[in-house]
């Protein structure tokens, strides 16, 4: 046969196949689309609630929320924080949507200075900076702008540099199941640059390793030593 569908019954079964490839990814299609126009209900029911609570704040601060430049501030700073926190809404099944692909490759992929946003879950400040992630395939590549999504993922919830590192480094083991997995991360927190000690160049650098980064001194020093090279 030689790989190409010859005859009625293997035509048959190609045919099949790839038809059941093209109802699974329409399938897959329609559930992301009912899974997003819920989310998107799901966030205008809570606008109403989240909308209030912003305009006592901003009472309790002693603003006049009638005067004009504040009239729709409470629905902004509402719309806002349900963008800055749509992480909760999302998985890592999600966003890779099948794309895992089988390959023999089985040396280090790094994918570096993948930007990064999140709030602080202490004061509700940002904390941003740079993600650098490695991992060694398991006969299994990703598609390289899933990183940077599974990033997103847990970013756009209220977090702790700490906690954000070890998720991102967890979901990429669990949804790739590789040799091992690295994550860095290099951020500024407003919450010491605004206040408190007002640090304006102070950076939190934190590390999670899995697999082989974690066993292999070699491994992980390569890893260290491409991720700081520019």
């Amino acid at each position: 046969m030689n790989g190409h569908c010859n005859g009625t019954v293997e035509e048959f079964h190609c045919n099949n196949g790839f038809s059941d490839l093209i109802i699974d990814t329409k399938k897959s299609a329609v559930h992301r689309k009912h899974e997003t126009s819920r989310k998107e209900a799901e966030d205008k029911s809570h606008l109403p609630a989240l909308e209030g609570a912003y305009t006592s704040i901003l009472r309790e601060l002693g603003e006049d929320t009638d005067r004009q430049g504040l009239l729709r501030t409470p629905l902004r700073a509402a719309k806002a924080m349900q963008f800055f926190t749509k992480g909760y809404h999302e998985t890592i099944d999600d966003i890779l949507n099948n794309a895992l692909f089988d390959e023999e490759h089985d040396e280090m992929v790094i994918v570096k200075d993948i930007d990064m946003f999140s709030l602080c879950e202490h004061h509700l400040v940002p904390f941003f900076g740079k993600v650098h992630i490695g991992y060694i395939p398991n006969k299994k590549v990703v598609g390289l702008s899933k990183l940077a999504r599974i990033v997103e993922i847990f970013s756009r919830r209220l977090q702790v540099q700490e906690r954000l590192t070890k998720q991102i480094a967890m979901g990429i083991s669990e949804a790739l199941q590789p040799k091992g997995v690295a994550v860095i991360i290099e951020a500024t927190h407003m919450c010491m640059v605004m206040r408190g000690v007002q640090k304006m160049n102070s950076r939190t650098v934190t590390s999670t390793m899995l697999g082989v980064y974690l066993e292999d001194p070699k491994t992980r020093e390569e890893f260290l030593t491409l991720s700081r090279h520019t």
